[in-house]
């Protein structure tokens, strides 16, 4: 793998506005003089717990405890390695990255890498030219325009149109200086059966370019311009660079829409997408198909947490759904169905009812359960008593999913009104196994949904006398000069718990962190080998810009440090019935009453400042 140098990892960093960045994720307000603040995006919340540094570039949770520098935002939100993150950025602002010395083999496969996305760049205009200049593609323009489509958005999407000539694009690709292997290997030819002659494998179809979240042209998705072609929709073949299934098609363009609205639309189509962005709705992606993978809903996970699914009412749009919510739960996604009008898109909707029409349709989203039990409800045989055990067996695992909720209750009633039956014996029956363990079942399914939402760094509560030093450590970056002085007159390895801590402890000791700190560079890019020790830091380099401490408050922490040093040594000595435990008791109740009388002048100093 390619390492970039120190060098271009600081001028990246340097270069990019923490705030721009952060903001496209969720909107941030200023909190005080180094600090901003929003709601976190990698938990659902609705006071904001979220705060950055937009000089340290650096961020931190206080309720899930996400933790980072600018690097770890766009490794987390993007879905990438530390090297996707630095090639990302360096693309958004600029910034030429300089590789270190290459092993050759790695070297050939990158630039192999690049050839073979440049030439499927070039092929997507090349595409895109034939279908707005050539006569042949008049029919194909006509459909296009026909759908409502303008040639703005059709553009932007880069939709273009091969030639029905079975040579063009290999012969064009061939004058740009690629080999028939490049091409080939690129997913723009194919042999023959018969002889082995090469030829274009796109002829006669409009062309829509698949590209990842960084806009990169990997595939294309090819229609069929004609009745009688087949089949209607052709794909790149897997390779090297397209896998299907992976992405999801205009999530380039929808997903900082996506994560401003805090959800994203999913609807089946090429055109459906191009339209609904054409119609100013702009946080919509494609399916490219009907079979939801686990790689998409990571994909859509990363973009918002509420997925709207305006999905074909048909029996493959009906599958879609349910794999959606089986891979939509183990994400903690909120899933929820648009109810589209019977044997209509979201492209028809819009050209007969404009921007306000789906609009509409999207206000009317119900929770995917919902419609799972209507749509069995609507669809099962009610009239007889075999009929009706049949929508219950089928209704039994989607009600597991359900803890006991106001939504559990509407749901069963529903069911009870729907199938003539009284509403105990309804909920008896929608119970794992119709019988009586079903409130058993329900709590366990209540406990799994409400586990695992606290994934903090530090897995779980903190304890206190860590917390205290944590807080210290906060004072001392607030508070520079005095931190360190603080700092110097300490006995690390005694004052602190835990080996994490005293790491941090060091590093602002030795003044490693107030450089840095003093020319607004970043504070961090030293420790990308060291996560732990890079969130901690993150953390309190946040926290110590929350808001401005009173003065005298970090001799407070320092007495406080000084006492749990003294109760771990007293416990020691217990421990090992040492004499020293009255030496230690009396050192003890002597920095207690410090610590008192030092609280008290803070109070009063703190009550005087208010009057």
């Amino acid at each position: 793998m390619a390492v970039y140098t120190s060098d271009s990892r600081d001028r990246v960093r340097e270069a990019v506005d923490f705030v721009e960045l952060v903001s496209a994720r969720t909107e941030l307000r200023r909190a005080g003089q180094a600090r901003y603040e929003g709601l976190c995006p990698f938990h659902d919340e609705r006071t904001p717990s979220f705060g950055i540094d937009p000089l340290q570039k650096v961020y931190y949770c206080f309720g899930c405890q996400a933790s980072g520098d600018l690097f770890t935002f766009v490794q987390e939100t993007e879905g990438v390695d530390f090297k996707g993150a630095l090639e990302l950025l360096a693309e958004r602002y600029g910034i030429e990255l300089e590789r270190t010395a290459e092993d050759p083999q790695a070297a050939q496969r990158r630039q192999r890498r690049e050839r073979l996305l440049a030439l499927l760049s070039r092929a997507a205009s090349y595409y895109e030219r034939y279908l707005w200049e050539s006569s042949e593609a008049a029919h194909a323009r006509e459909y296009l325009l026909g759908r409502g489509l303008s040639e703005q958005a059709l553009k932007e999407f880069g939709v273009g149109y091969a030639p029905s000539a079975w040579d063009k694009l290999m012969n064009a690709s061939r004058r740009g200086g690629y080999s028939n292997r490049e091409i080939f290997d690129a997913g723009l030819l194919q042999r023959s059966r018969q002889n082995g002659q090469l030829y274009d494998r796109f002829r006669a179809r409009i062309m829509f370019p698949l590209a990842d979240l960084r806009g990169r042209v990997l595939g294309f998705g090819a229609r069929a311009s004609r009745p009688e072609q087949q089949p209607k929709y052709l794909n790149t073949a897997d390779n090297e660079l397209y896998h299907k299934g992976h992405h999801l098609y205009g999530a380039h363009l929808a997903r900082t829409h996506a994560t401003r609205a805090g959800e994203v639309i999913v609807v089946e189509g090429y055109t459906d997408t191009i339209a609904l962005h054409q119609a100013g709705i702009r946080n919509a992606v494609g399916l490219m198909g009907t079979a939801l993978t686990a790689e998409q809903v990571g994909e859509l996970s990363r973009m918002a947490q509420t997925v709207l699914l305006a999905l074909d009412a048909d029996s493959a749009g009906q599958e879609a759904m349910l794999r959606a919510s089986t891979l939509a739960a183990k994400r903690k996604l909120e899933l929820r169905v648009v109810p589209l009008p019977a044997g209509s898109d979201p492209a028809e909707l819009v050209a007969s009812g404009g921007k306000e029409a789906i609009e509409g349709t999207v206000r009317r989203s119900v929770p995917f359960v919902r419609f799972r039990v209507e749509q069995e409800l609507r669809s099962g045989d009610t009239a007889s008593a075999e009929g009706r055990d049949r929508v219950l067996e089928r209704l039994r695992p989607v009600f597991a999913t359900l803890a006991p909720s106001a939504m559990r209750l509407e749901l069963t009633r529903l069911v009870s009104e729907t199938l003539d039956l009284p509403e105990s014996l309804a909920e008896t029956l929608l119970a794992p196994g119709g019988g009586s363990s079903a409130r058993g079942e329900a709590r366990r399914a209540a406990g799994a949904g409400r586990g695992g939402g606290g994934n903090g760094a530090r897995g779980g509560q903190t304890a206190r006398g860590e917390e205290t030093e944590r807080a210290f450590l906060a004072l001392c970056i607030a508070l520079p000069e005095a931190g360190r002085e603080a700092l110097a007159g300490m006995d690390i390895e005694q004052h602190f718990s835990g080996e994490l801590v005293r790491r941090a402890a060091r590093r602002l000791r030795d003044g490693s962190l107030y450089e840095p700190l003093a020319d607004a560079g970043g504070t961090l890019g030293d420790l990308d080998d060291e996560p732990p020790l890079k969130a901690l830091l993150a953390e309190l380099i946040v926290e110590a810009g929350r808001e401005q401490a009173p003065a005298g408050m970090l001799q407070i922490q320092r007495l406080q440090l000084e006492l749990g040093r003294l109760d771990r040594q007293i416990q020691r000595a217990r421990s090992a019935q040492s004499m020293d435990v009255s030496a230690l008791a009396g050192e003890r109740a002597r920095v207690k009453e410090e610590f008192e009388r030092e609280y008290a002048r803070v109070l009063d100093k703190t009550g005087e400042e208010e009057d």
